[in-house]
């Protein structure tokens, strides 16, 4: 297993995880993906910042990074971070801990980028979920509504949010 860059010949197979994803959020009822916009993954990987998990050549999950997200994170925006977004793992290899391995390569490149939070959020009202991410080692900071500005995602605009952090 390695966790690479992925690359604009990945984009199809990143959209095809996404859409996977989707229909697993769907059926566990939760806030669910509305799609992402081409150029937005484009110039995640362009910028070093999408992520994939490859075992045997193929490619079983895929995740982002970004170093801001104040819509979200608010003041605490402020404090030197690096934030996971957008997990999506293909359903042949849903089981095989993907997250853990994410958690702790997070963990990692914070501490080698001089950031002193890995933080994450997903859509409220999951404690499945909540609790999964709490046994990856994330502290649970409670619920926070997201407002309604356009730079958010769609799936994001006026509901709210499950944060989750480890302090380095």
């Amino acid at each position: 297993m390695e966790i690479i860059n992925s690359t604009i010949e990945d984009i199809d197979i990143i959209f095809s995880l996404y859409d996977a994803g989707t229909i697993l959020q769907k059926k566990a009822k939760q806030t669910y993906w509305q799609g992402f916009k081409r150029t937005l993954i484009e110039n995640e990987i362009q910028e070093g910042r999408l992520w994939k998990i490859v075992v045997d050549q193929q490619i079983v999950c895929v995740f982002t990074i970004t170093f801001q997200d104040p819509f979200i994170w608010k003041e605490k925006d402020k404090d030197p971070s690096v934030y996971i977004h957008r997990i999506a793992t293909h359903p042949d290899f849903r089981g095989n801990g993907y997250v853990k391995k994410i958690v702790a390569w997070s963990k990692d490149y914070a501490a080698e980028h001089h950031k002193q939070f890995v933080r994450m959020d997903t859509g409220s009202g999951n404690d499945k979920l909540n609790n999964y991410y709490i046994s990856c080692g994330f502290n649970y900071l409670g619920v926070v509504p997201t407002g309604d500005a356009p730079e958010l995602p769609a799936h994001y605009r006026g509901g709210s949010s499950s944060l989750f952090e480890i302090a380095l």
